[in-house]
């Protein structure tokens, strides 16, 4: 990937999340239940990343360490995957896109209430943005799209769920090396889930899903991002990986018949501008993979 551009990279990445809840719609279309997608989205990939750990020969945590990145499996990993899986089902892969973006609200708030970060002047407006987003989401609806409290409840689990990457990754990602993490962390969170998953008979197009779920949009997306952002700074990586829930929406429209309303789409982009608003700044305010 060094031959790459890195723009190119995160860009890759941006569109491979973007199907996310479009692979996980087909593949619920295909018979497969929510939380059995996360499953396989979390076994899949993480055999992918204990091999990849394998072949670099990284360390993986121990100990204290251990214990962390497998609490961070269950939560990070069992609870975001499957929040998402079900939001997806709730009110559609475009809603479910834009409200995974209030992740870094969610951030500002953990820093400030655990470490006592100051919120300014730009984290209180992209706090407020975030709740206008949601407010206007709320309001908006649209064409196959269902906004219900189950829908927003879920989609803002998905979302505090995925900044806690963020938290983690504070922690742990210059420790160790962010493949080893994921190939303990997936696991755990894919044994948490086992007991939702029935290993009934899945035809072609539903392991084409799950398998496209889990190697392009996780494994390969992580790999780009992370190769993109060793030679872009954080600030304009973040700023081209939001184009993520605009391609959501583009294909959910195209394949789906999702349509958010005028009100909805205008609460969208508050969501994905406060987003924004706290990844122009110095300290990295977005988690780094999803």
């Amino acid at each position: 990937m060094n031959r790459v551009p890195a723009p190119l990279l995160i860009l890759t990445a941006a569109v491979l999340w973007g199907l996310l809840g479009i692979l996980g719609k087909q593949a619920q279309a295909a018979g497969i239940a929510p939380l059995e997608v996360a499953f396989w989205r979390a076994a899949l990939a993480g055999g992918l990343y204990a091999l990849h750990t394998a072949v670099i020969r990284a360390p993986l945590p121990r100990g204290r360490d251990l214990l962390v990145t497998a609490a961070f499996g269950v939560a990070g990993v069992s609870v975001f995957y499957g929040s998402y899986q079900l939001a997806v089902r709730a009110g559609g892969a475009s809603l479910a896109s834009v409200l995974l973006y209030t992740a870094p609200a969610f951030v500002a708030l953990i820093g400030w209430a655990a470490w006592r970060e100051r919120l300014g002047g730009r984290e209180a407006l992209a706090i407020g943005g975030t709740l206008g987003g949601i407010g206007l989401i709320s309001l908006g609806g649209g064409q196959g799209v269902t906004v219900s409290p189950a829908a927003l409840g879920l989609g803002l689990t998905a979302g505090f769920t995925y900044s806690l990457y963020y938290i983690y990754g504070r922690a742990f990602f210059d420790r160790y090396a962010p493949p080893a993490l994921l190939a303990v962390a997936l696991p755990v969170g894919a044994a948490c889930l086992l007991p939702f998953v029935t290993f009934s008979a899945k035809t072609a197009p539903a392991w084409g899903s799950l398998i496209a779920l889990s190697f392009f949009s996780t494994y390969l997306a992580y790999l780009a991002y992370s190769a993109g952002l060793r030679r872009l700074n954080a600030t304009r990586a973040s700023v081209i990986a939001s184009l993520e829930p605009v391609v959501a929406a583009a294909l959910a429209a195209a394949l789906f018949g999702e349509r958010p309303a005028p009100l909805a789409l205008l609460g969208a982009a508050l969501v994905i501008g406060a987003a924004l608003l706290l990844s122009l700044q110095p300290a990295e305010k977005h988690p780094p993979v999803e």
